[in-house]
């Protein structure tokens, strides 16, 4: 259960709330722009949320002002030359002229080669690579959920792939439904491999509290790092941050 959110002004900035079914309050700042946005106990009063965030002022600013030094990519015009990344890895585009079907080729080189009609527009040459990006993680993705389920002892229901513009990853409990991110083809094996255990820890436990820690700790104890690789990603003009706190 939740509440549709609202938003009120501590010190000067603007805090969105949104109340949710939960026991702990979690306070998060968000790429790439320092938005603030508190998660808070139904139970939990504005006055309450105003004092916690007055108690972490300090950190807030630190945090905005980390977003505010990264490096931001420019708008993808799709054109030869540009910057992509697949699997953490940079490479140089290359468009070339097709009159078959609309391809994409990573030969391991230094570049990856979109086979398009010189006539395709800047947003069809997107949606090709995206539907290659997509192509790519439901081919990896599977093997991590062979090896990880029986490890956890869970089992997803069902699992897909979206755009999404705050989360990595989103695990619906109930339905036993988990949905990774696109972007996560442009990210190391590794970051892939933490978002598919970290969803599937969720269906052990629904919070990010000490025993959904101690799960991670204890079946990938390098997930701190991958988390933190993750937060500091700067591939877009939309960045994803899985909870600190």
């Amino acid at each position: 259960m939740s509440i549709e959110p609202h938003w009120i002004t501590v010190g000067g900035l603007t805090v969105e709330v949104v109340r949710k079914d939960i026991k702990n309050l979690h306070l998060g700042v968000y790429p790439p722009n320092g938005r603030v946005r508190v998660a808070a106990p139904l139970v939990v009063s504005d006055e309450a949320v105003r004092l916690a965030v007055i108690g972490k002022l300090g950190w807030i600013k630190r945090q905005q002002a980390r977003f505010a030094e990264q490096p931001r990519q420019s708008r993808r015009e799709m054109i030869s030359g540009e910057s992509h990344y697949f699997l953490g890895r940079r490479y140089r585009l290359r468009v070339l002229a097709y009159t078959g079907p609309p391809r994409v080729r990573c030969g391991g080189a230094d570049f990856l080669d979109l086979f398009v009609r010189p006539e395709t527009t800047v947003a069809q040459r997107q949606r090709v690579l995206e539907n290659w990006y997509r192509e790519q993680l439901r081919g990896r993705i599977p093997a991590l959920l062979e090896q990880w389920q029986p490890v956890l002892g869970v089992a997803a229901a069902e699992w897909n792939i979206k755009k999404m513009k705050t989360r990595w990853g989103s695990c619906n409990i109930r339905a036993r439904r988990v949905w990774f991110n696109l972007e996560l083809a442009k990210k190391p094996a590794r970051c892939l491999e933490y978002v598919v255990v970290h969803e599937l820890v969720h269906l052990l436990e629904r919070n990010h509290n000490d025993r959904f820690k101690a799960l991670m700790d204890r079946h990938l104890p390098t997930w701190r790092a991958c988390r933190e690789e993750l937060n500091r990603a700067s591939l877009g003009h939309e960045e994803w941050r899985y909870p600190t706190r």
